[in-house]
């Protein structure tokens, strides 16, 4: 099996190429770290949504929407406003429609290759971002920290490990998202109506106008009874929905089903994740986001427990990581 990792190019930008055997991945560092590829070359399937005939400057305008984008800290914020440890921060507001800050400040801007290589089961590479005073995000996210990711790739297909440390002497919060867009359909031969996906999701959030929390829970419909259970269309309504995550079997995840071709892919996303977000831009087939995040949406601007809604802290140096894994099953 060819067991590879080199820099390279991809659409013209500065990229990190990953093979091993039949998979392929490759990292933009240039641009929020994203890895913007993972691929099946014997079977022809991208499983990721990748910039295609817009291009690569379409992916610069919105890198939210390709790939698996890292937000930090992720979705909505109510007016911007970030209270925490009795002061308020005040976050740009980024999203004209509904007067909130959106999806932080680690997505656009370039990371660091810290390191890449392969051994004999596995290619790899390492990027990472140090904020500090020096950053311009620290004006209005004042804390001093480093956000790692290693991405790795085998026969057992695609690893991700995500750490994060306190480097500053401030107590800050630790909030993470992944705004992972999956291609439906990912196989070139099948049509999106062969796809059915379950995603390990609990209670539905109930959101304002604004997109934003209220507190309470709506009842799941039907379909989305069958998200939870055995499986539904991606795009079987427009998605643009808050849960809890329940974990099944002991897993968080994502299972996207070919029924033409009886295979799966698999997101396994970690328990540390209690929300999802899932995002299916206006029904519209093609991709849809199965977002795992730590926390509720606005979770520091709401009187809830922390624990219930994943608002917690990491101490001057302290450490917080978890690992997700995707691969395919019925190859």
């Amino acid at each position: 099996m060819e067991i590879l990792a080199y820099e390279g190019q991809f659409e013209g930008e500065a990229a990190v190429w990953l093979k091993a055997g039949r998979y392929e991945a490759a990292v933009l560092p240039e641009t929020g770290g994203n890895l913007i590829a993972f691929r099946d070359t014997k079977k022809g399937f991208r499983f990721l949504r990748e910039p295609g005939e817009d291009g690569i400057e379409a992916f610069k305008q919105s890198p939210g929407v390709y790939g698996i984008p890292v937000l930090f800290p992720p979705n909505r914020y109510e007016d911007g406003k970030f209270p925490w440890n009795g002061q308020v921060y005040q976050l740009p507001v980024n999203e004209a429609a509904t007067g909130n800050h959106l999806h932080g400040f680690l997505h656009t801007v370039a990371w660091q290759v810290e390191d890449f290589g392969s051994g004999k089961h596995e290619s790899y590479v390492t990027v990472a971002i140090k904020v500090d005073e020096n950053h311009p995000s620290y004006k209005y996210y004042p804390f001093e920290y480093t956000v790692k990711l290693r991405y790795g790739l085998s026969e057992a297909g695609l690893s991700q490990q995500v750490l994060i440390h306190n480097d500053g002497k401030a107590v800050m919060p630790c909030l993470l998202a992944f705004h992972t867009a999956v291609n439906a359909p990912f196989a070139p031969e099948s049509s999106a109506s062969d796809y059915r996906v379950k995603i390990t999701i609990g209670k539905r959030w109930e959101l304002s106008e604004r997109m934003l929390p209220t507190g309470n829970y709506q009842p799941l419909g039907p379909e989305e009874v069958k998200l939870r259970e055995e499986g539904v269309n991606p795009f079987f309504a427009p998605l643009d929905n808050h849960y809890t995550a329940v974990p099944q079997n002991g897993r968080n995840r994502m299972e996207l089903t070919d029924t033409k071709l009886g295979v799966t892919l698999v997101y396994d996303a970690g328990t540390s994740y209690k929300q999802w977000m899932i995002w299916n831009n206006g029904a519209t087939e093609g991709f849809f986001c199965p977002e795992p995040q730590i926390n509720l949406v606005n979770a520091p601007n709401m009187d809830l427990p922390g624990d219930e809604i994943g608002l917690f802290s990491l101490k001057p140096g302290e450490f917080w990581e978890e690992t997700a894994r995707f691969y395919v099953k019925g190859l």
